[in-house]
């Protein structure tokens, strides 16, 4: 892994100096230019003589100028300056290619290569100096647009990210970490109209545990609210699509919306739940149903009908659970509307 661009070029940013990485295989020249330089503030000056080590020096040093010689021994100048494009931490670096040649087909060449100016070499100072500055002043400017998108993506992220878990956290119960009422009611007509739009079934479980008052007055509420929990965990790991939501409706009652179920998967499903609670044995004594905690469940299922609102499911998977604590709990029960 490279260090990124941004992080790379901070120092030179915060310091505003430019950074001259000269790849010349002329010693005369490389003098040159460092004369040229010595004299100027702010500017630092590295050499590289082989251009075999041209593009592992840029990394190392991290110029905010290169100046590339085209005519290199063993190596195509233009190459070069495209191996600069094709790394990652070099690609947006500033390059003023050097040339012998003043013909235009040159200067096409080595623009359409990736080199950013075009100097005739050896170029007065004050016109390189000049052209040095202005392209770091252009490449640290890049850098510090690029580092302030970045922190502005990071915060709005952030911001994303904390959205979604105040949402989480509006929308949840906050003793058993399924749908509060309010989510309930805003999904179930959502799913309603979706499901008279499509003129498909929905169908909706109501939840109850048996006997509960009984459980809190032999337990305590603690024990209470963690067999809210244990058994809100199983409701939920009774969704089998993430279209299905588990919510609590209030107190010891739970709902279960499925949309796009028939009747008979809605049945299944609620008695599938129903063993699943039972099959974890919490003890319960003084209660009727038997040795275990349980619950009765009334289930309906509809397929919406012009202003028909879907509170009629809800009262009817209601029917169904009053009826199934009428005959004894610890079963399913359909509802009709």
């Amino acid at each position: 892994m490279y260090p990124s661009i941004e992080s790379s070029a901070s120092a030179s940013l915060h310091s505003h100096a430019a950074m001259v990485l000269l790849v010349d295989d002329q010693v005369i020249v490389g003098e040159a230019v460092r004369r040229a330089l010595a004299s100027e503030g702010n500017i630092d000056f590295h050499y590289c003589s082989g251009p075999d080590k041209a593009l592992a020096m840029a990394i190392q040093t991290r110029p905010t100028v290169i100046l590339q010689d085209l005519a290199l021994p063993g190596v195509d100048g233009l190459s070069l300056v495209q191996e600069y494009r094709s790394h990652p931490v070099t690609r947006d670096i500033p390059i003023i290619v050097l040339s012998t040649k003043e013909d235009p087909a040159s200067k096409s060449a080595a623009f359409g290569a990736g080199a950013n100016d075009y100097l005739v070499k050896l170029p007065d100072s004050i016109e390189l100096v000049a052209r040095i500055r202005y392209h770091s002043r252009s490449y640290l400017a890049l850098v510090q647009r690029d580092e302030a998108y970045q922190a502005l993506r990071q915060s709005q992220q952030q911001l994303l990210e904390s959205n979604m878990e105040l949402r989480r956290l509006t929308n949840s119960d906050g003793l058993t970490g399924l749908g509060n009422r309010r989510y309930f009611d805003e999904y179930l007509n959502a799913e309603w109209l979706r499901a008279r739009r499509d003129g498909r079934e929905i169908s909706m479980l109501m939840i109850d545990v048996d006997y509960f008052k009984s459980y809190n007055d032999t337990y305590g509420h603690i024990a209470g609210d963690e067999a809210l929990k244990r058994v809100a965990n199983t409701i939920f790991a009774s969704c089998d699509r993430s279209s299905d939501l588990a919510a609590r409706f209030g107190g010891e009652e739970f709902a279960l919306v499925l949309p796009g179920t028939p009747a008979g998967g809605a049945r299944l499903a609620a008695e599938k739940l129903r063993r699943a609670v039972a099959a974890m044995q919490i003890p319960q004594r003084d209660a009727g149903s038997g040795p275990w905690l349980t619950v009765s469940i009334g289930a309906a299922t509809a397929v919406p009908r012009g202003e028909q609102p879907c509170t009629e499911l809800i009262q009817a998977a209601d029917r169904g659970l009053y009826q199934a604590k009428r005959q004894g709990r610890n079963r399913v029960v359909p509802g009709t509307i």
